[in-house]
């Protein structure tokens, strides 16, 4: 262990807040060539139908529809799991959870992460003299090496995990506040599972934890300043720069809207929501401002929104399930079904990306790696198979050729995790797992697994109402098809150099910066 303490001393000290306007910009000098500005912007639990530009009924994302208007808007593109650690791990990858060990999330007590023999698109652009960053929620390991600054990002600045995975001293909506200290000192003692009350959330900045627990209502205020710091110094640098940001909207709970900057009495959802987009529109203001002609921005989200908070929860537009939704439970995030993973996204590049263009071509997060790596003129590393693909003739208008076939991982409800058990076949996609995730009325409808697969046709029928009869042609002319591409993955999966995470869970390692206050409490910053 000697050496990981040497390693922690280390970037402890290069990555001081107090040293992060030199943060390495000057380590390895200016690079040649005018390689693109990379900027990905992660919504948390956003539905596709909270992008007004994606549905009529919604009118609270001003800057990200004046985005779409300037650039291209993704109609058909999904995320790569519907819940939050094997999405982003496959972001940072390009590899579904079977291949990249990421197949449900990390908790607070976990001692793993991302494997660290996986590759990410961090480290693959700071190889190609890329500078970078990653602000906001990052939710693959915050234990030893498993942190951001070890996986690539030059700067961290943000929460570990979702923030209902620990309490705040302003909570917000649908989530309690941290219990008041005691007079009397002592470490805290309850661990349950699913029982985050007691410690408080921390914010870090690179290996330090700055605030604990964090003040949520000003979180998006603090970001947007980190990040666009960041784009200033980076610029400033000449150096071609990376900035991952993990947004917390709109996953629960929703930080209160001051009453003054909420006047109309909007729903927590709808003021959140607005928020979340002033954040994007500083960022996307700051982009243009310092490098506007050379910066390539994409806007998606980790899945759809989670259904059983009710109000809480965003749109799924027409995606609606409706074939899950009569049989009980939810059709949204931790599903397969396209409420779940079907998400908004949105590519800006003024010159590049053609402006007010709607693509109809079906991608993935799983296409964000290979198609940064190929715009940043670096390469793919040569020993693992990759399940993205690299999109940057559809970004730049040349095509509209994405995948055929698109495999949807078990993300939290029926089946096993990360099992590919549902395939989208062009205008066809085939269930053979269904039920299992809770909806707002509190069923989750009755796990079935279905050995000759229901299967929809997306093209007539969006809500996936209705599978087409198992008897009839098109079904027959569909079902081999399926059985092959299945097949085929799970040959090249046994092929494949393969990692496997780490899921084991101690006590000693959740973060803390005083074992001595109840909540874990400290303010630093």
């Amino acid at each position: 262990m000697g050496w990981l303490f040497l390693k922690v001393l280390l970037v402890g000290a290069s990555f001081s807040g107090l040293l992060y306007p030199l943060m390495d910009f000057c380590l390895r000098g200016k690079t040649t060539g005018q390689k693109p500005n990379i900027v990905i912007i992660l919504a948390d639990d956003m539905g596709w139908g909270d992008l007004g530009a994606n549905w009529a009924e919604t009118m609270d994302t001003a800057n990200l529809d004046k985005m779409a208007s300037e650039g291209m808007r993704f109609v058909d593109f999904h995320a790569a799991a519907s819940t939050c650690s094997p999405s982003r791990a496959s972001l940072l990858t390009g590899r579904l959870g079977l291949r990249n060990g990421v197949t449900h999330n990390f908790a607070v007590t976990s001692v793993g992460g991302l494997p660290l023999n996986e590759t990410t698109l961090a480290e693959v652009l700071r190889q190609a003299g890329y500078v970078t960053a990653m602000i906001g929620k990052w939710h693959l390991g915050h234990h030893g090496s498993y942190h951001p600054n070890f996986r690539g990002f030059d700067y961290y600045f943000g929460i570990p995990y979702s923030h209902d995975m620990g309490c705040t001293d302003a909570p917000g909506f649908n989530h309690p506040p941290c219990p008041a200290c005691p007079p009397g000192r002592g470490p805290s003692s309850s661990f349950g599972r699913d029982c985050y009350t007691d410690l408080a959330l921390p914010l870090y900045e690179n290996l330090h934890i700055v605030e604990q627990p964090v003040n949520l209502s000003s979180l998006a205020q603090r970001y947007a300043e980190k990040a666009t710091q960041f784009i200033q110094q980076a610029s400033a640098s000449g150096r071609p720069f990376l900035l991952y940001v993990g947004l917390a909207h709109m996953h629960v709970p929703l930080a209160g809207t001051r009453p003054w900057a909420n006047p109309w009495g909007q729903s927590p959802y709808r003021a959140g929501l607005r928020e979340m987009d002033s954040l994007v529109g500083r960022i996307k203001d700051e982009v243009n401002h310092m490098a506007k002609e050379n910066t390539f921005l994409w806007f998606t989200g980790d899945n759809g929104p989670w259904a059983q908070k009710c109000e809480l929860a965003g749109s799924v537009g027409p995606f609606t399930g409706l074939w899950q939704a009569r049989q009980g439970g939810s059709p949204a995030k931790q599903t397969t079904w396209e409420g779940g993973h079907r998400v908004p996204a949105l590519a800006y590049w003024p010159g590049r990306v053609p402006a007010n263009v709607t693509s109809t071509a079906l991608l993935s997060v799983l296409d964000i790696f290979p198609t940064v790596v190929a715009l940043a003129q670096a390469s793919l590393p040569q020993d693992r198979h990759f399940d993205g693909l690299d999109a940057s003739e559809v970004l730049l208008g040349r095509s509209q050729m994405g995948h055929e076939v698109l495999f949807h991982p078990n993300s939290g409800a029926a089946g096993e995790l990360g099992a590919l058990q549902t395939v989208r076949l062009g205008r066809y996609k085939a269930f053979y797992v269904t039920g299992g995730a809770r909806a707002c009325d509190g069923s989750t409808g009755p796990e079935q697994q279905h050995r000759l697969p229901l299967i929809f046709d997306l093209q007539d029928d969006v809500a996936e109402g209705v599978p087409l009869q198992r008897g009839g042609a098109e079904y027959q002319a569909v079902l081999p098809k399926v059985r092959k591409v299945l097949a085929d993955i799970f040959q090249d999966i046994a092929n494949d150099n393969v990692s496997r995470a780490d899921y084991t869970q101690d006590p000693s390692v959740i973060p803390c910066c005083n074992p001595y206050q109840v909540a874990c409490r400290c303010q630093t910053e």
